[in-house]
């Protein structure tokens, strides 16, 4: 007769979590990501509100593959249903921005750098007017 495993071992009730949802540390890698983005996407957009009105911004684990693609593309502006959308790819950019060592202010500034050429291409402008 087998006996199965049982969580609570020593009868003191089963395990809650560590820290309550509302605390940050409590927060997933991507959803961390999401924040980060949502951040930068908000401060940049800002002054150019009504001009970026119908654009989407969103986020995706990974790129479609493209064999006609020799690299993996961080971001990308796709139209949806004649609506423009920017993506920002987590993995290939917390892969960058791990690779470089300095950790979460990489992941900063690669993000914010990649909203700021997504938005001067969808504004027609060059970079350093979006974001100087």
């Amino acid at each position: 007769m087998s006996r199965a495993k049982r969580r609570d071992r020593h009868g003191r009730g089963l395990r809650g979590p560590l820290a309550p949802p509302e605390v940050p540390i409590s927060l997933t890698r991507s959803e961390k990501f999401d924040d980060l983005v949502r951040e930068e996407v908000q401060r940049i957009v800002a002054p150019w509100s009504e001009r970026l009105a119908g654009v989407e911004f969103a986020v995706e684990d990974v790129p479609q593959p493209d064999p006609d693609e020799t690299r993996v593309p961080l971001s990308a502006t796709r139209t949806v249903d004649g609506t423009p959308r920017v993506v920002v790819f987590r993995r290939p950019v917390e892969s960058r921005a791990g690779a470089s060592g300095q950790g979460e202010r990489e992941l900063v500034r690669l993000i914010r750098d990649l909203v700021v050429e997504e938005v001067a291409a969808l504004l027609g402008v060059p970079p350093e007017e979006v974001e100087p």
